[in-house]
């Protein structure tokens, strides 16, 4: 329900700060400031995003979680979506989560929403290849002993 409110209610508020400021300086200028702020926004976004990205690889090859970075990561891409959404409001609120103070601000409550479940292994990630997926069966030994109706072998089909 609170989500439905919010996208009646944001709409609502930014069509009418869009109609007053339009009737302040013409239809012209808010449609270019308003185009303005998405590219610069976006530039900005772009710059913030590749910096949290570096850090995030930085601490995974240090075989670290990156939490704080996963979460400035998601708070730039809300950045990102509320840019690009036309209107003053949601370009206020996008600009305020790309200063990184006010970020950084925020970081501790997305970690608080998401609670990160992570299994770690003696410290660290479990290393293994990219796309290599662990054995089901690897924390129970008992399912590693041979089966006798298993018969391997190799086929070949002929037809």
């Amino acid at each position: 329900m609170p989500f439905l409110v919010l996208f009646i209610v944001v709409p609502l508020l930014e069509l009418a700060v869009l109609i007053k400021v339009g009737g302040y300086i013409g239809v012209i200028w808010t449609l270019v400031i308003i185009f303005l702020t998405a590219i610069i926004g976006v530039n900005i976004l772009k710059k913030q995003g590749m910096d949290v990205l570096m850090r995030a690889s930085q601490k995974m090859q240090e075989g670290t979680l990156p939490a704080r970075e996963l979460a400035e990561g998601f708070l730039l891409a809300l950045a990102g979506a509320l840019l690009l959404t036309p209107g003053f409001l949601t370009d206020a609120v996008g600009c305020a989560l790309l200063v990184p103070a006010t970020r950084l601000a925020l970081v501790s409550h997305v970690l608080k929403l998401i609670k990160p479940r992570v299994v770690m292994e003696s410290g660290g990630f479990a290393s293994r290849p990219m796309g290599e997926r662990p054995s089901p069966f690897a924390d129970r030994p008992e399912l590693h002993r041979h089966r006798p109706d298993v018969i391997e072998g190799e086929y070949r089909r002929e037809d």
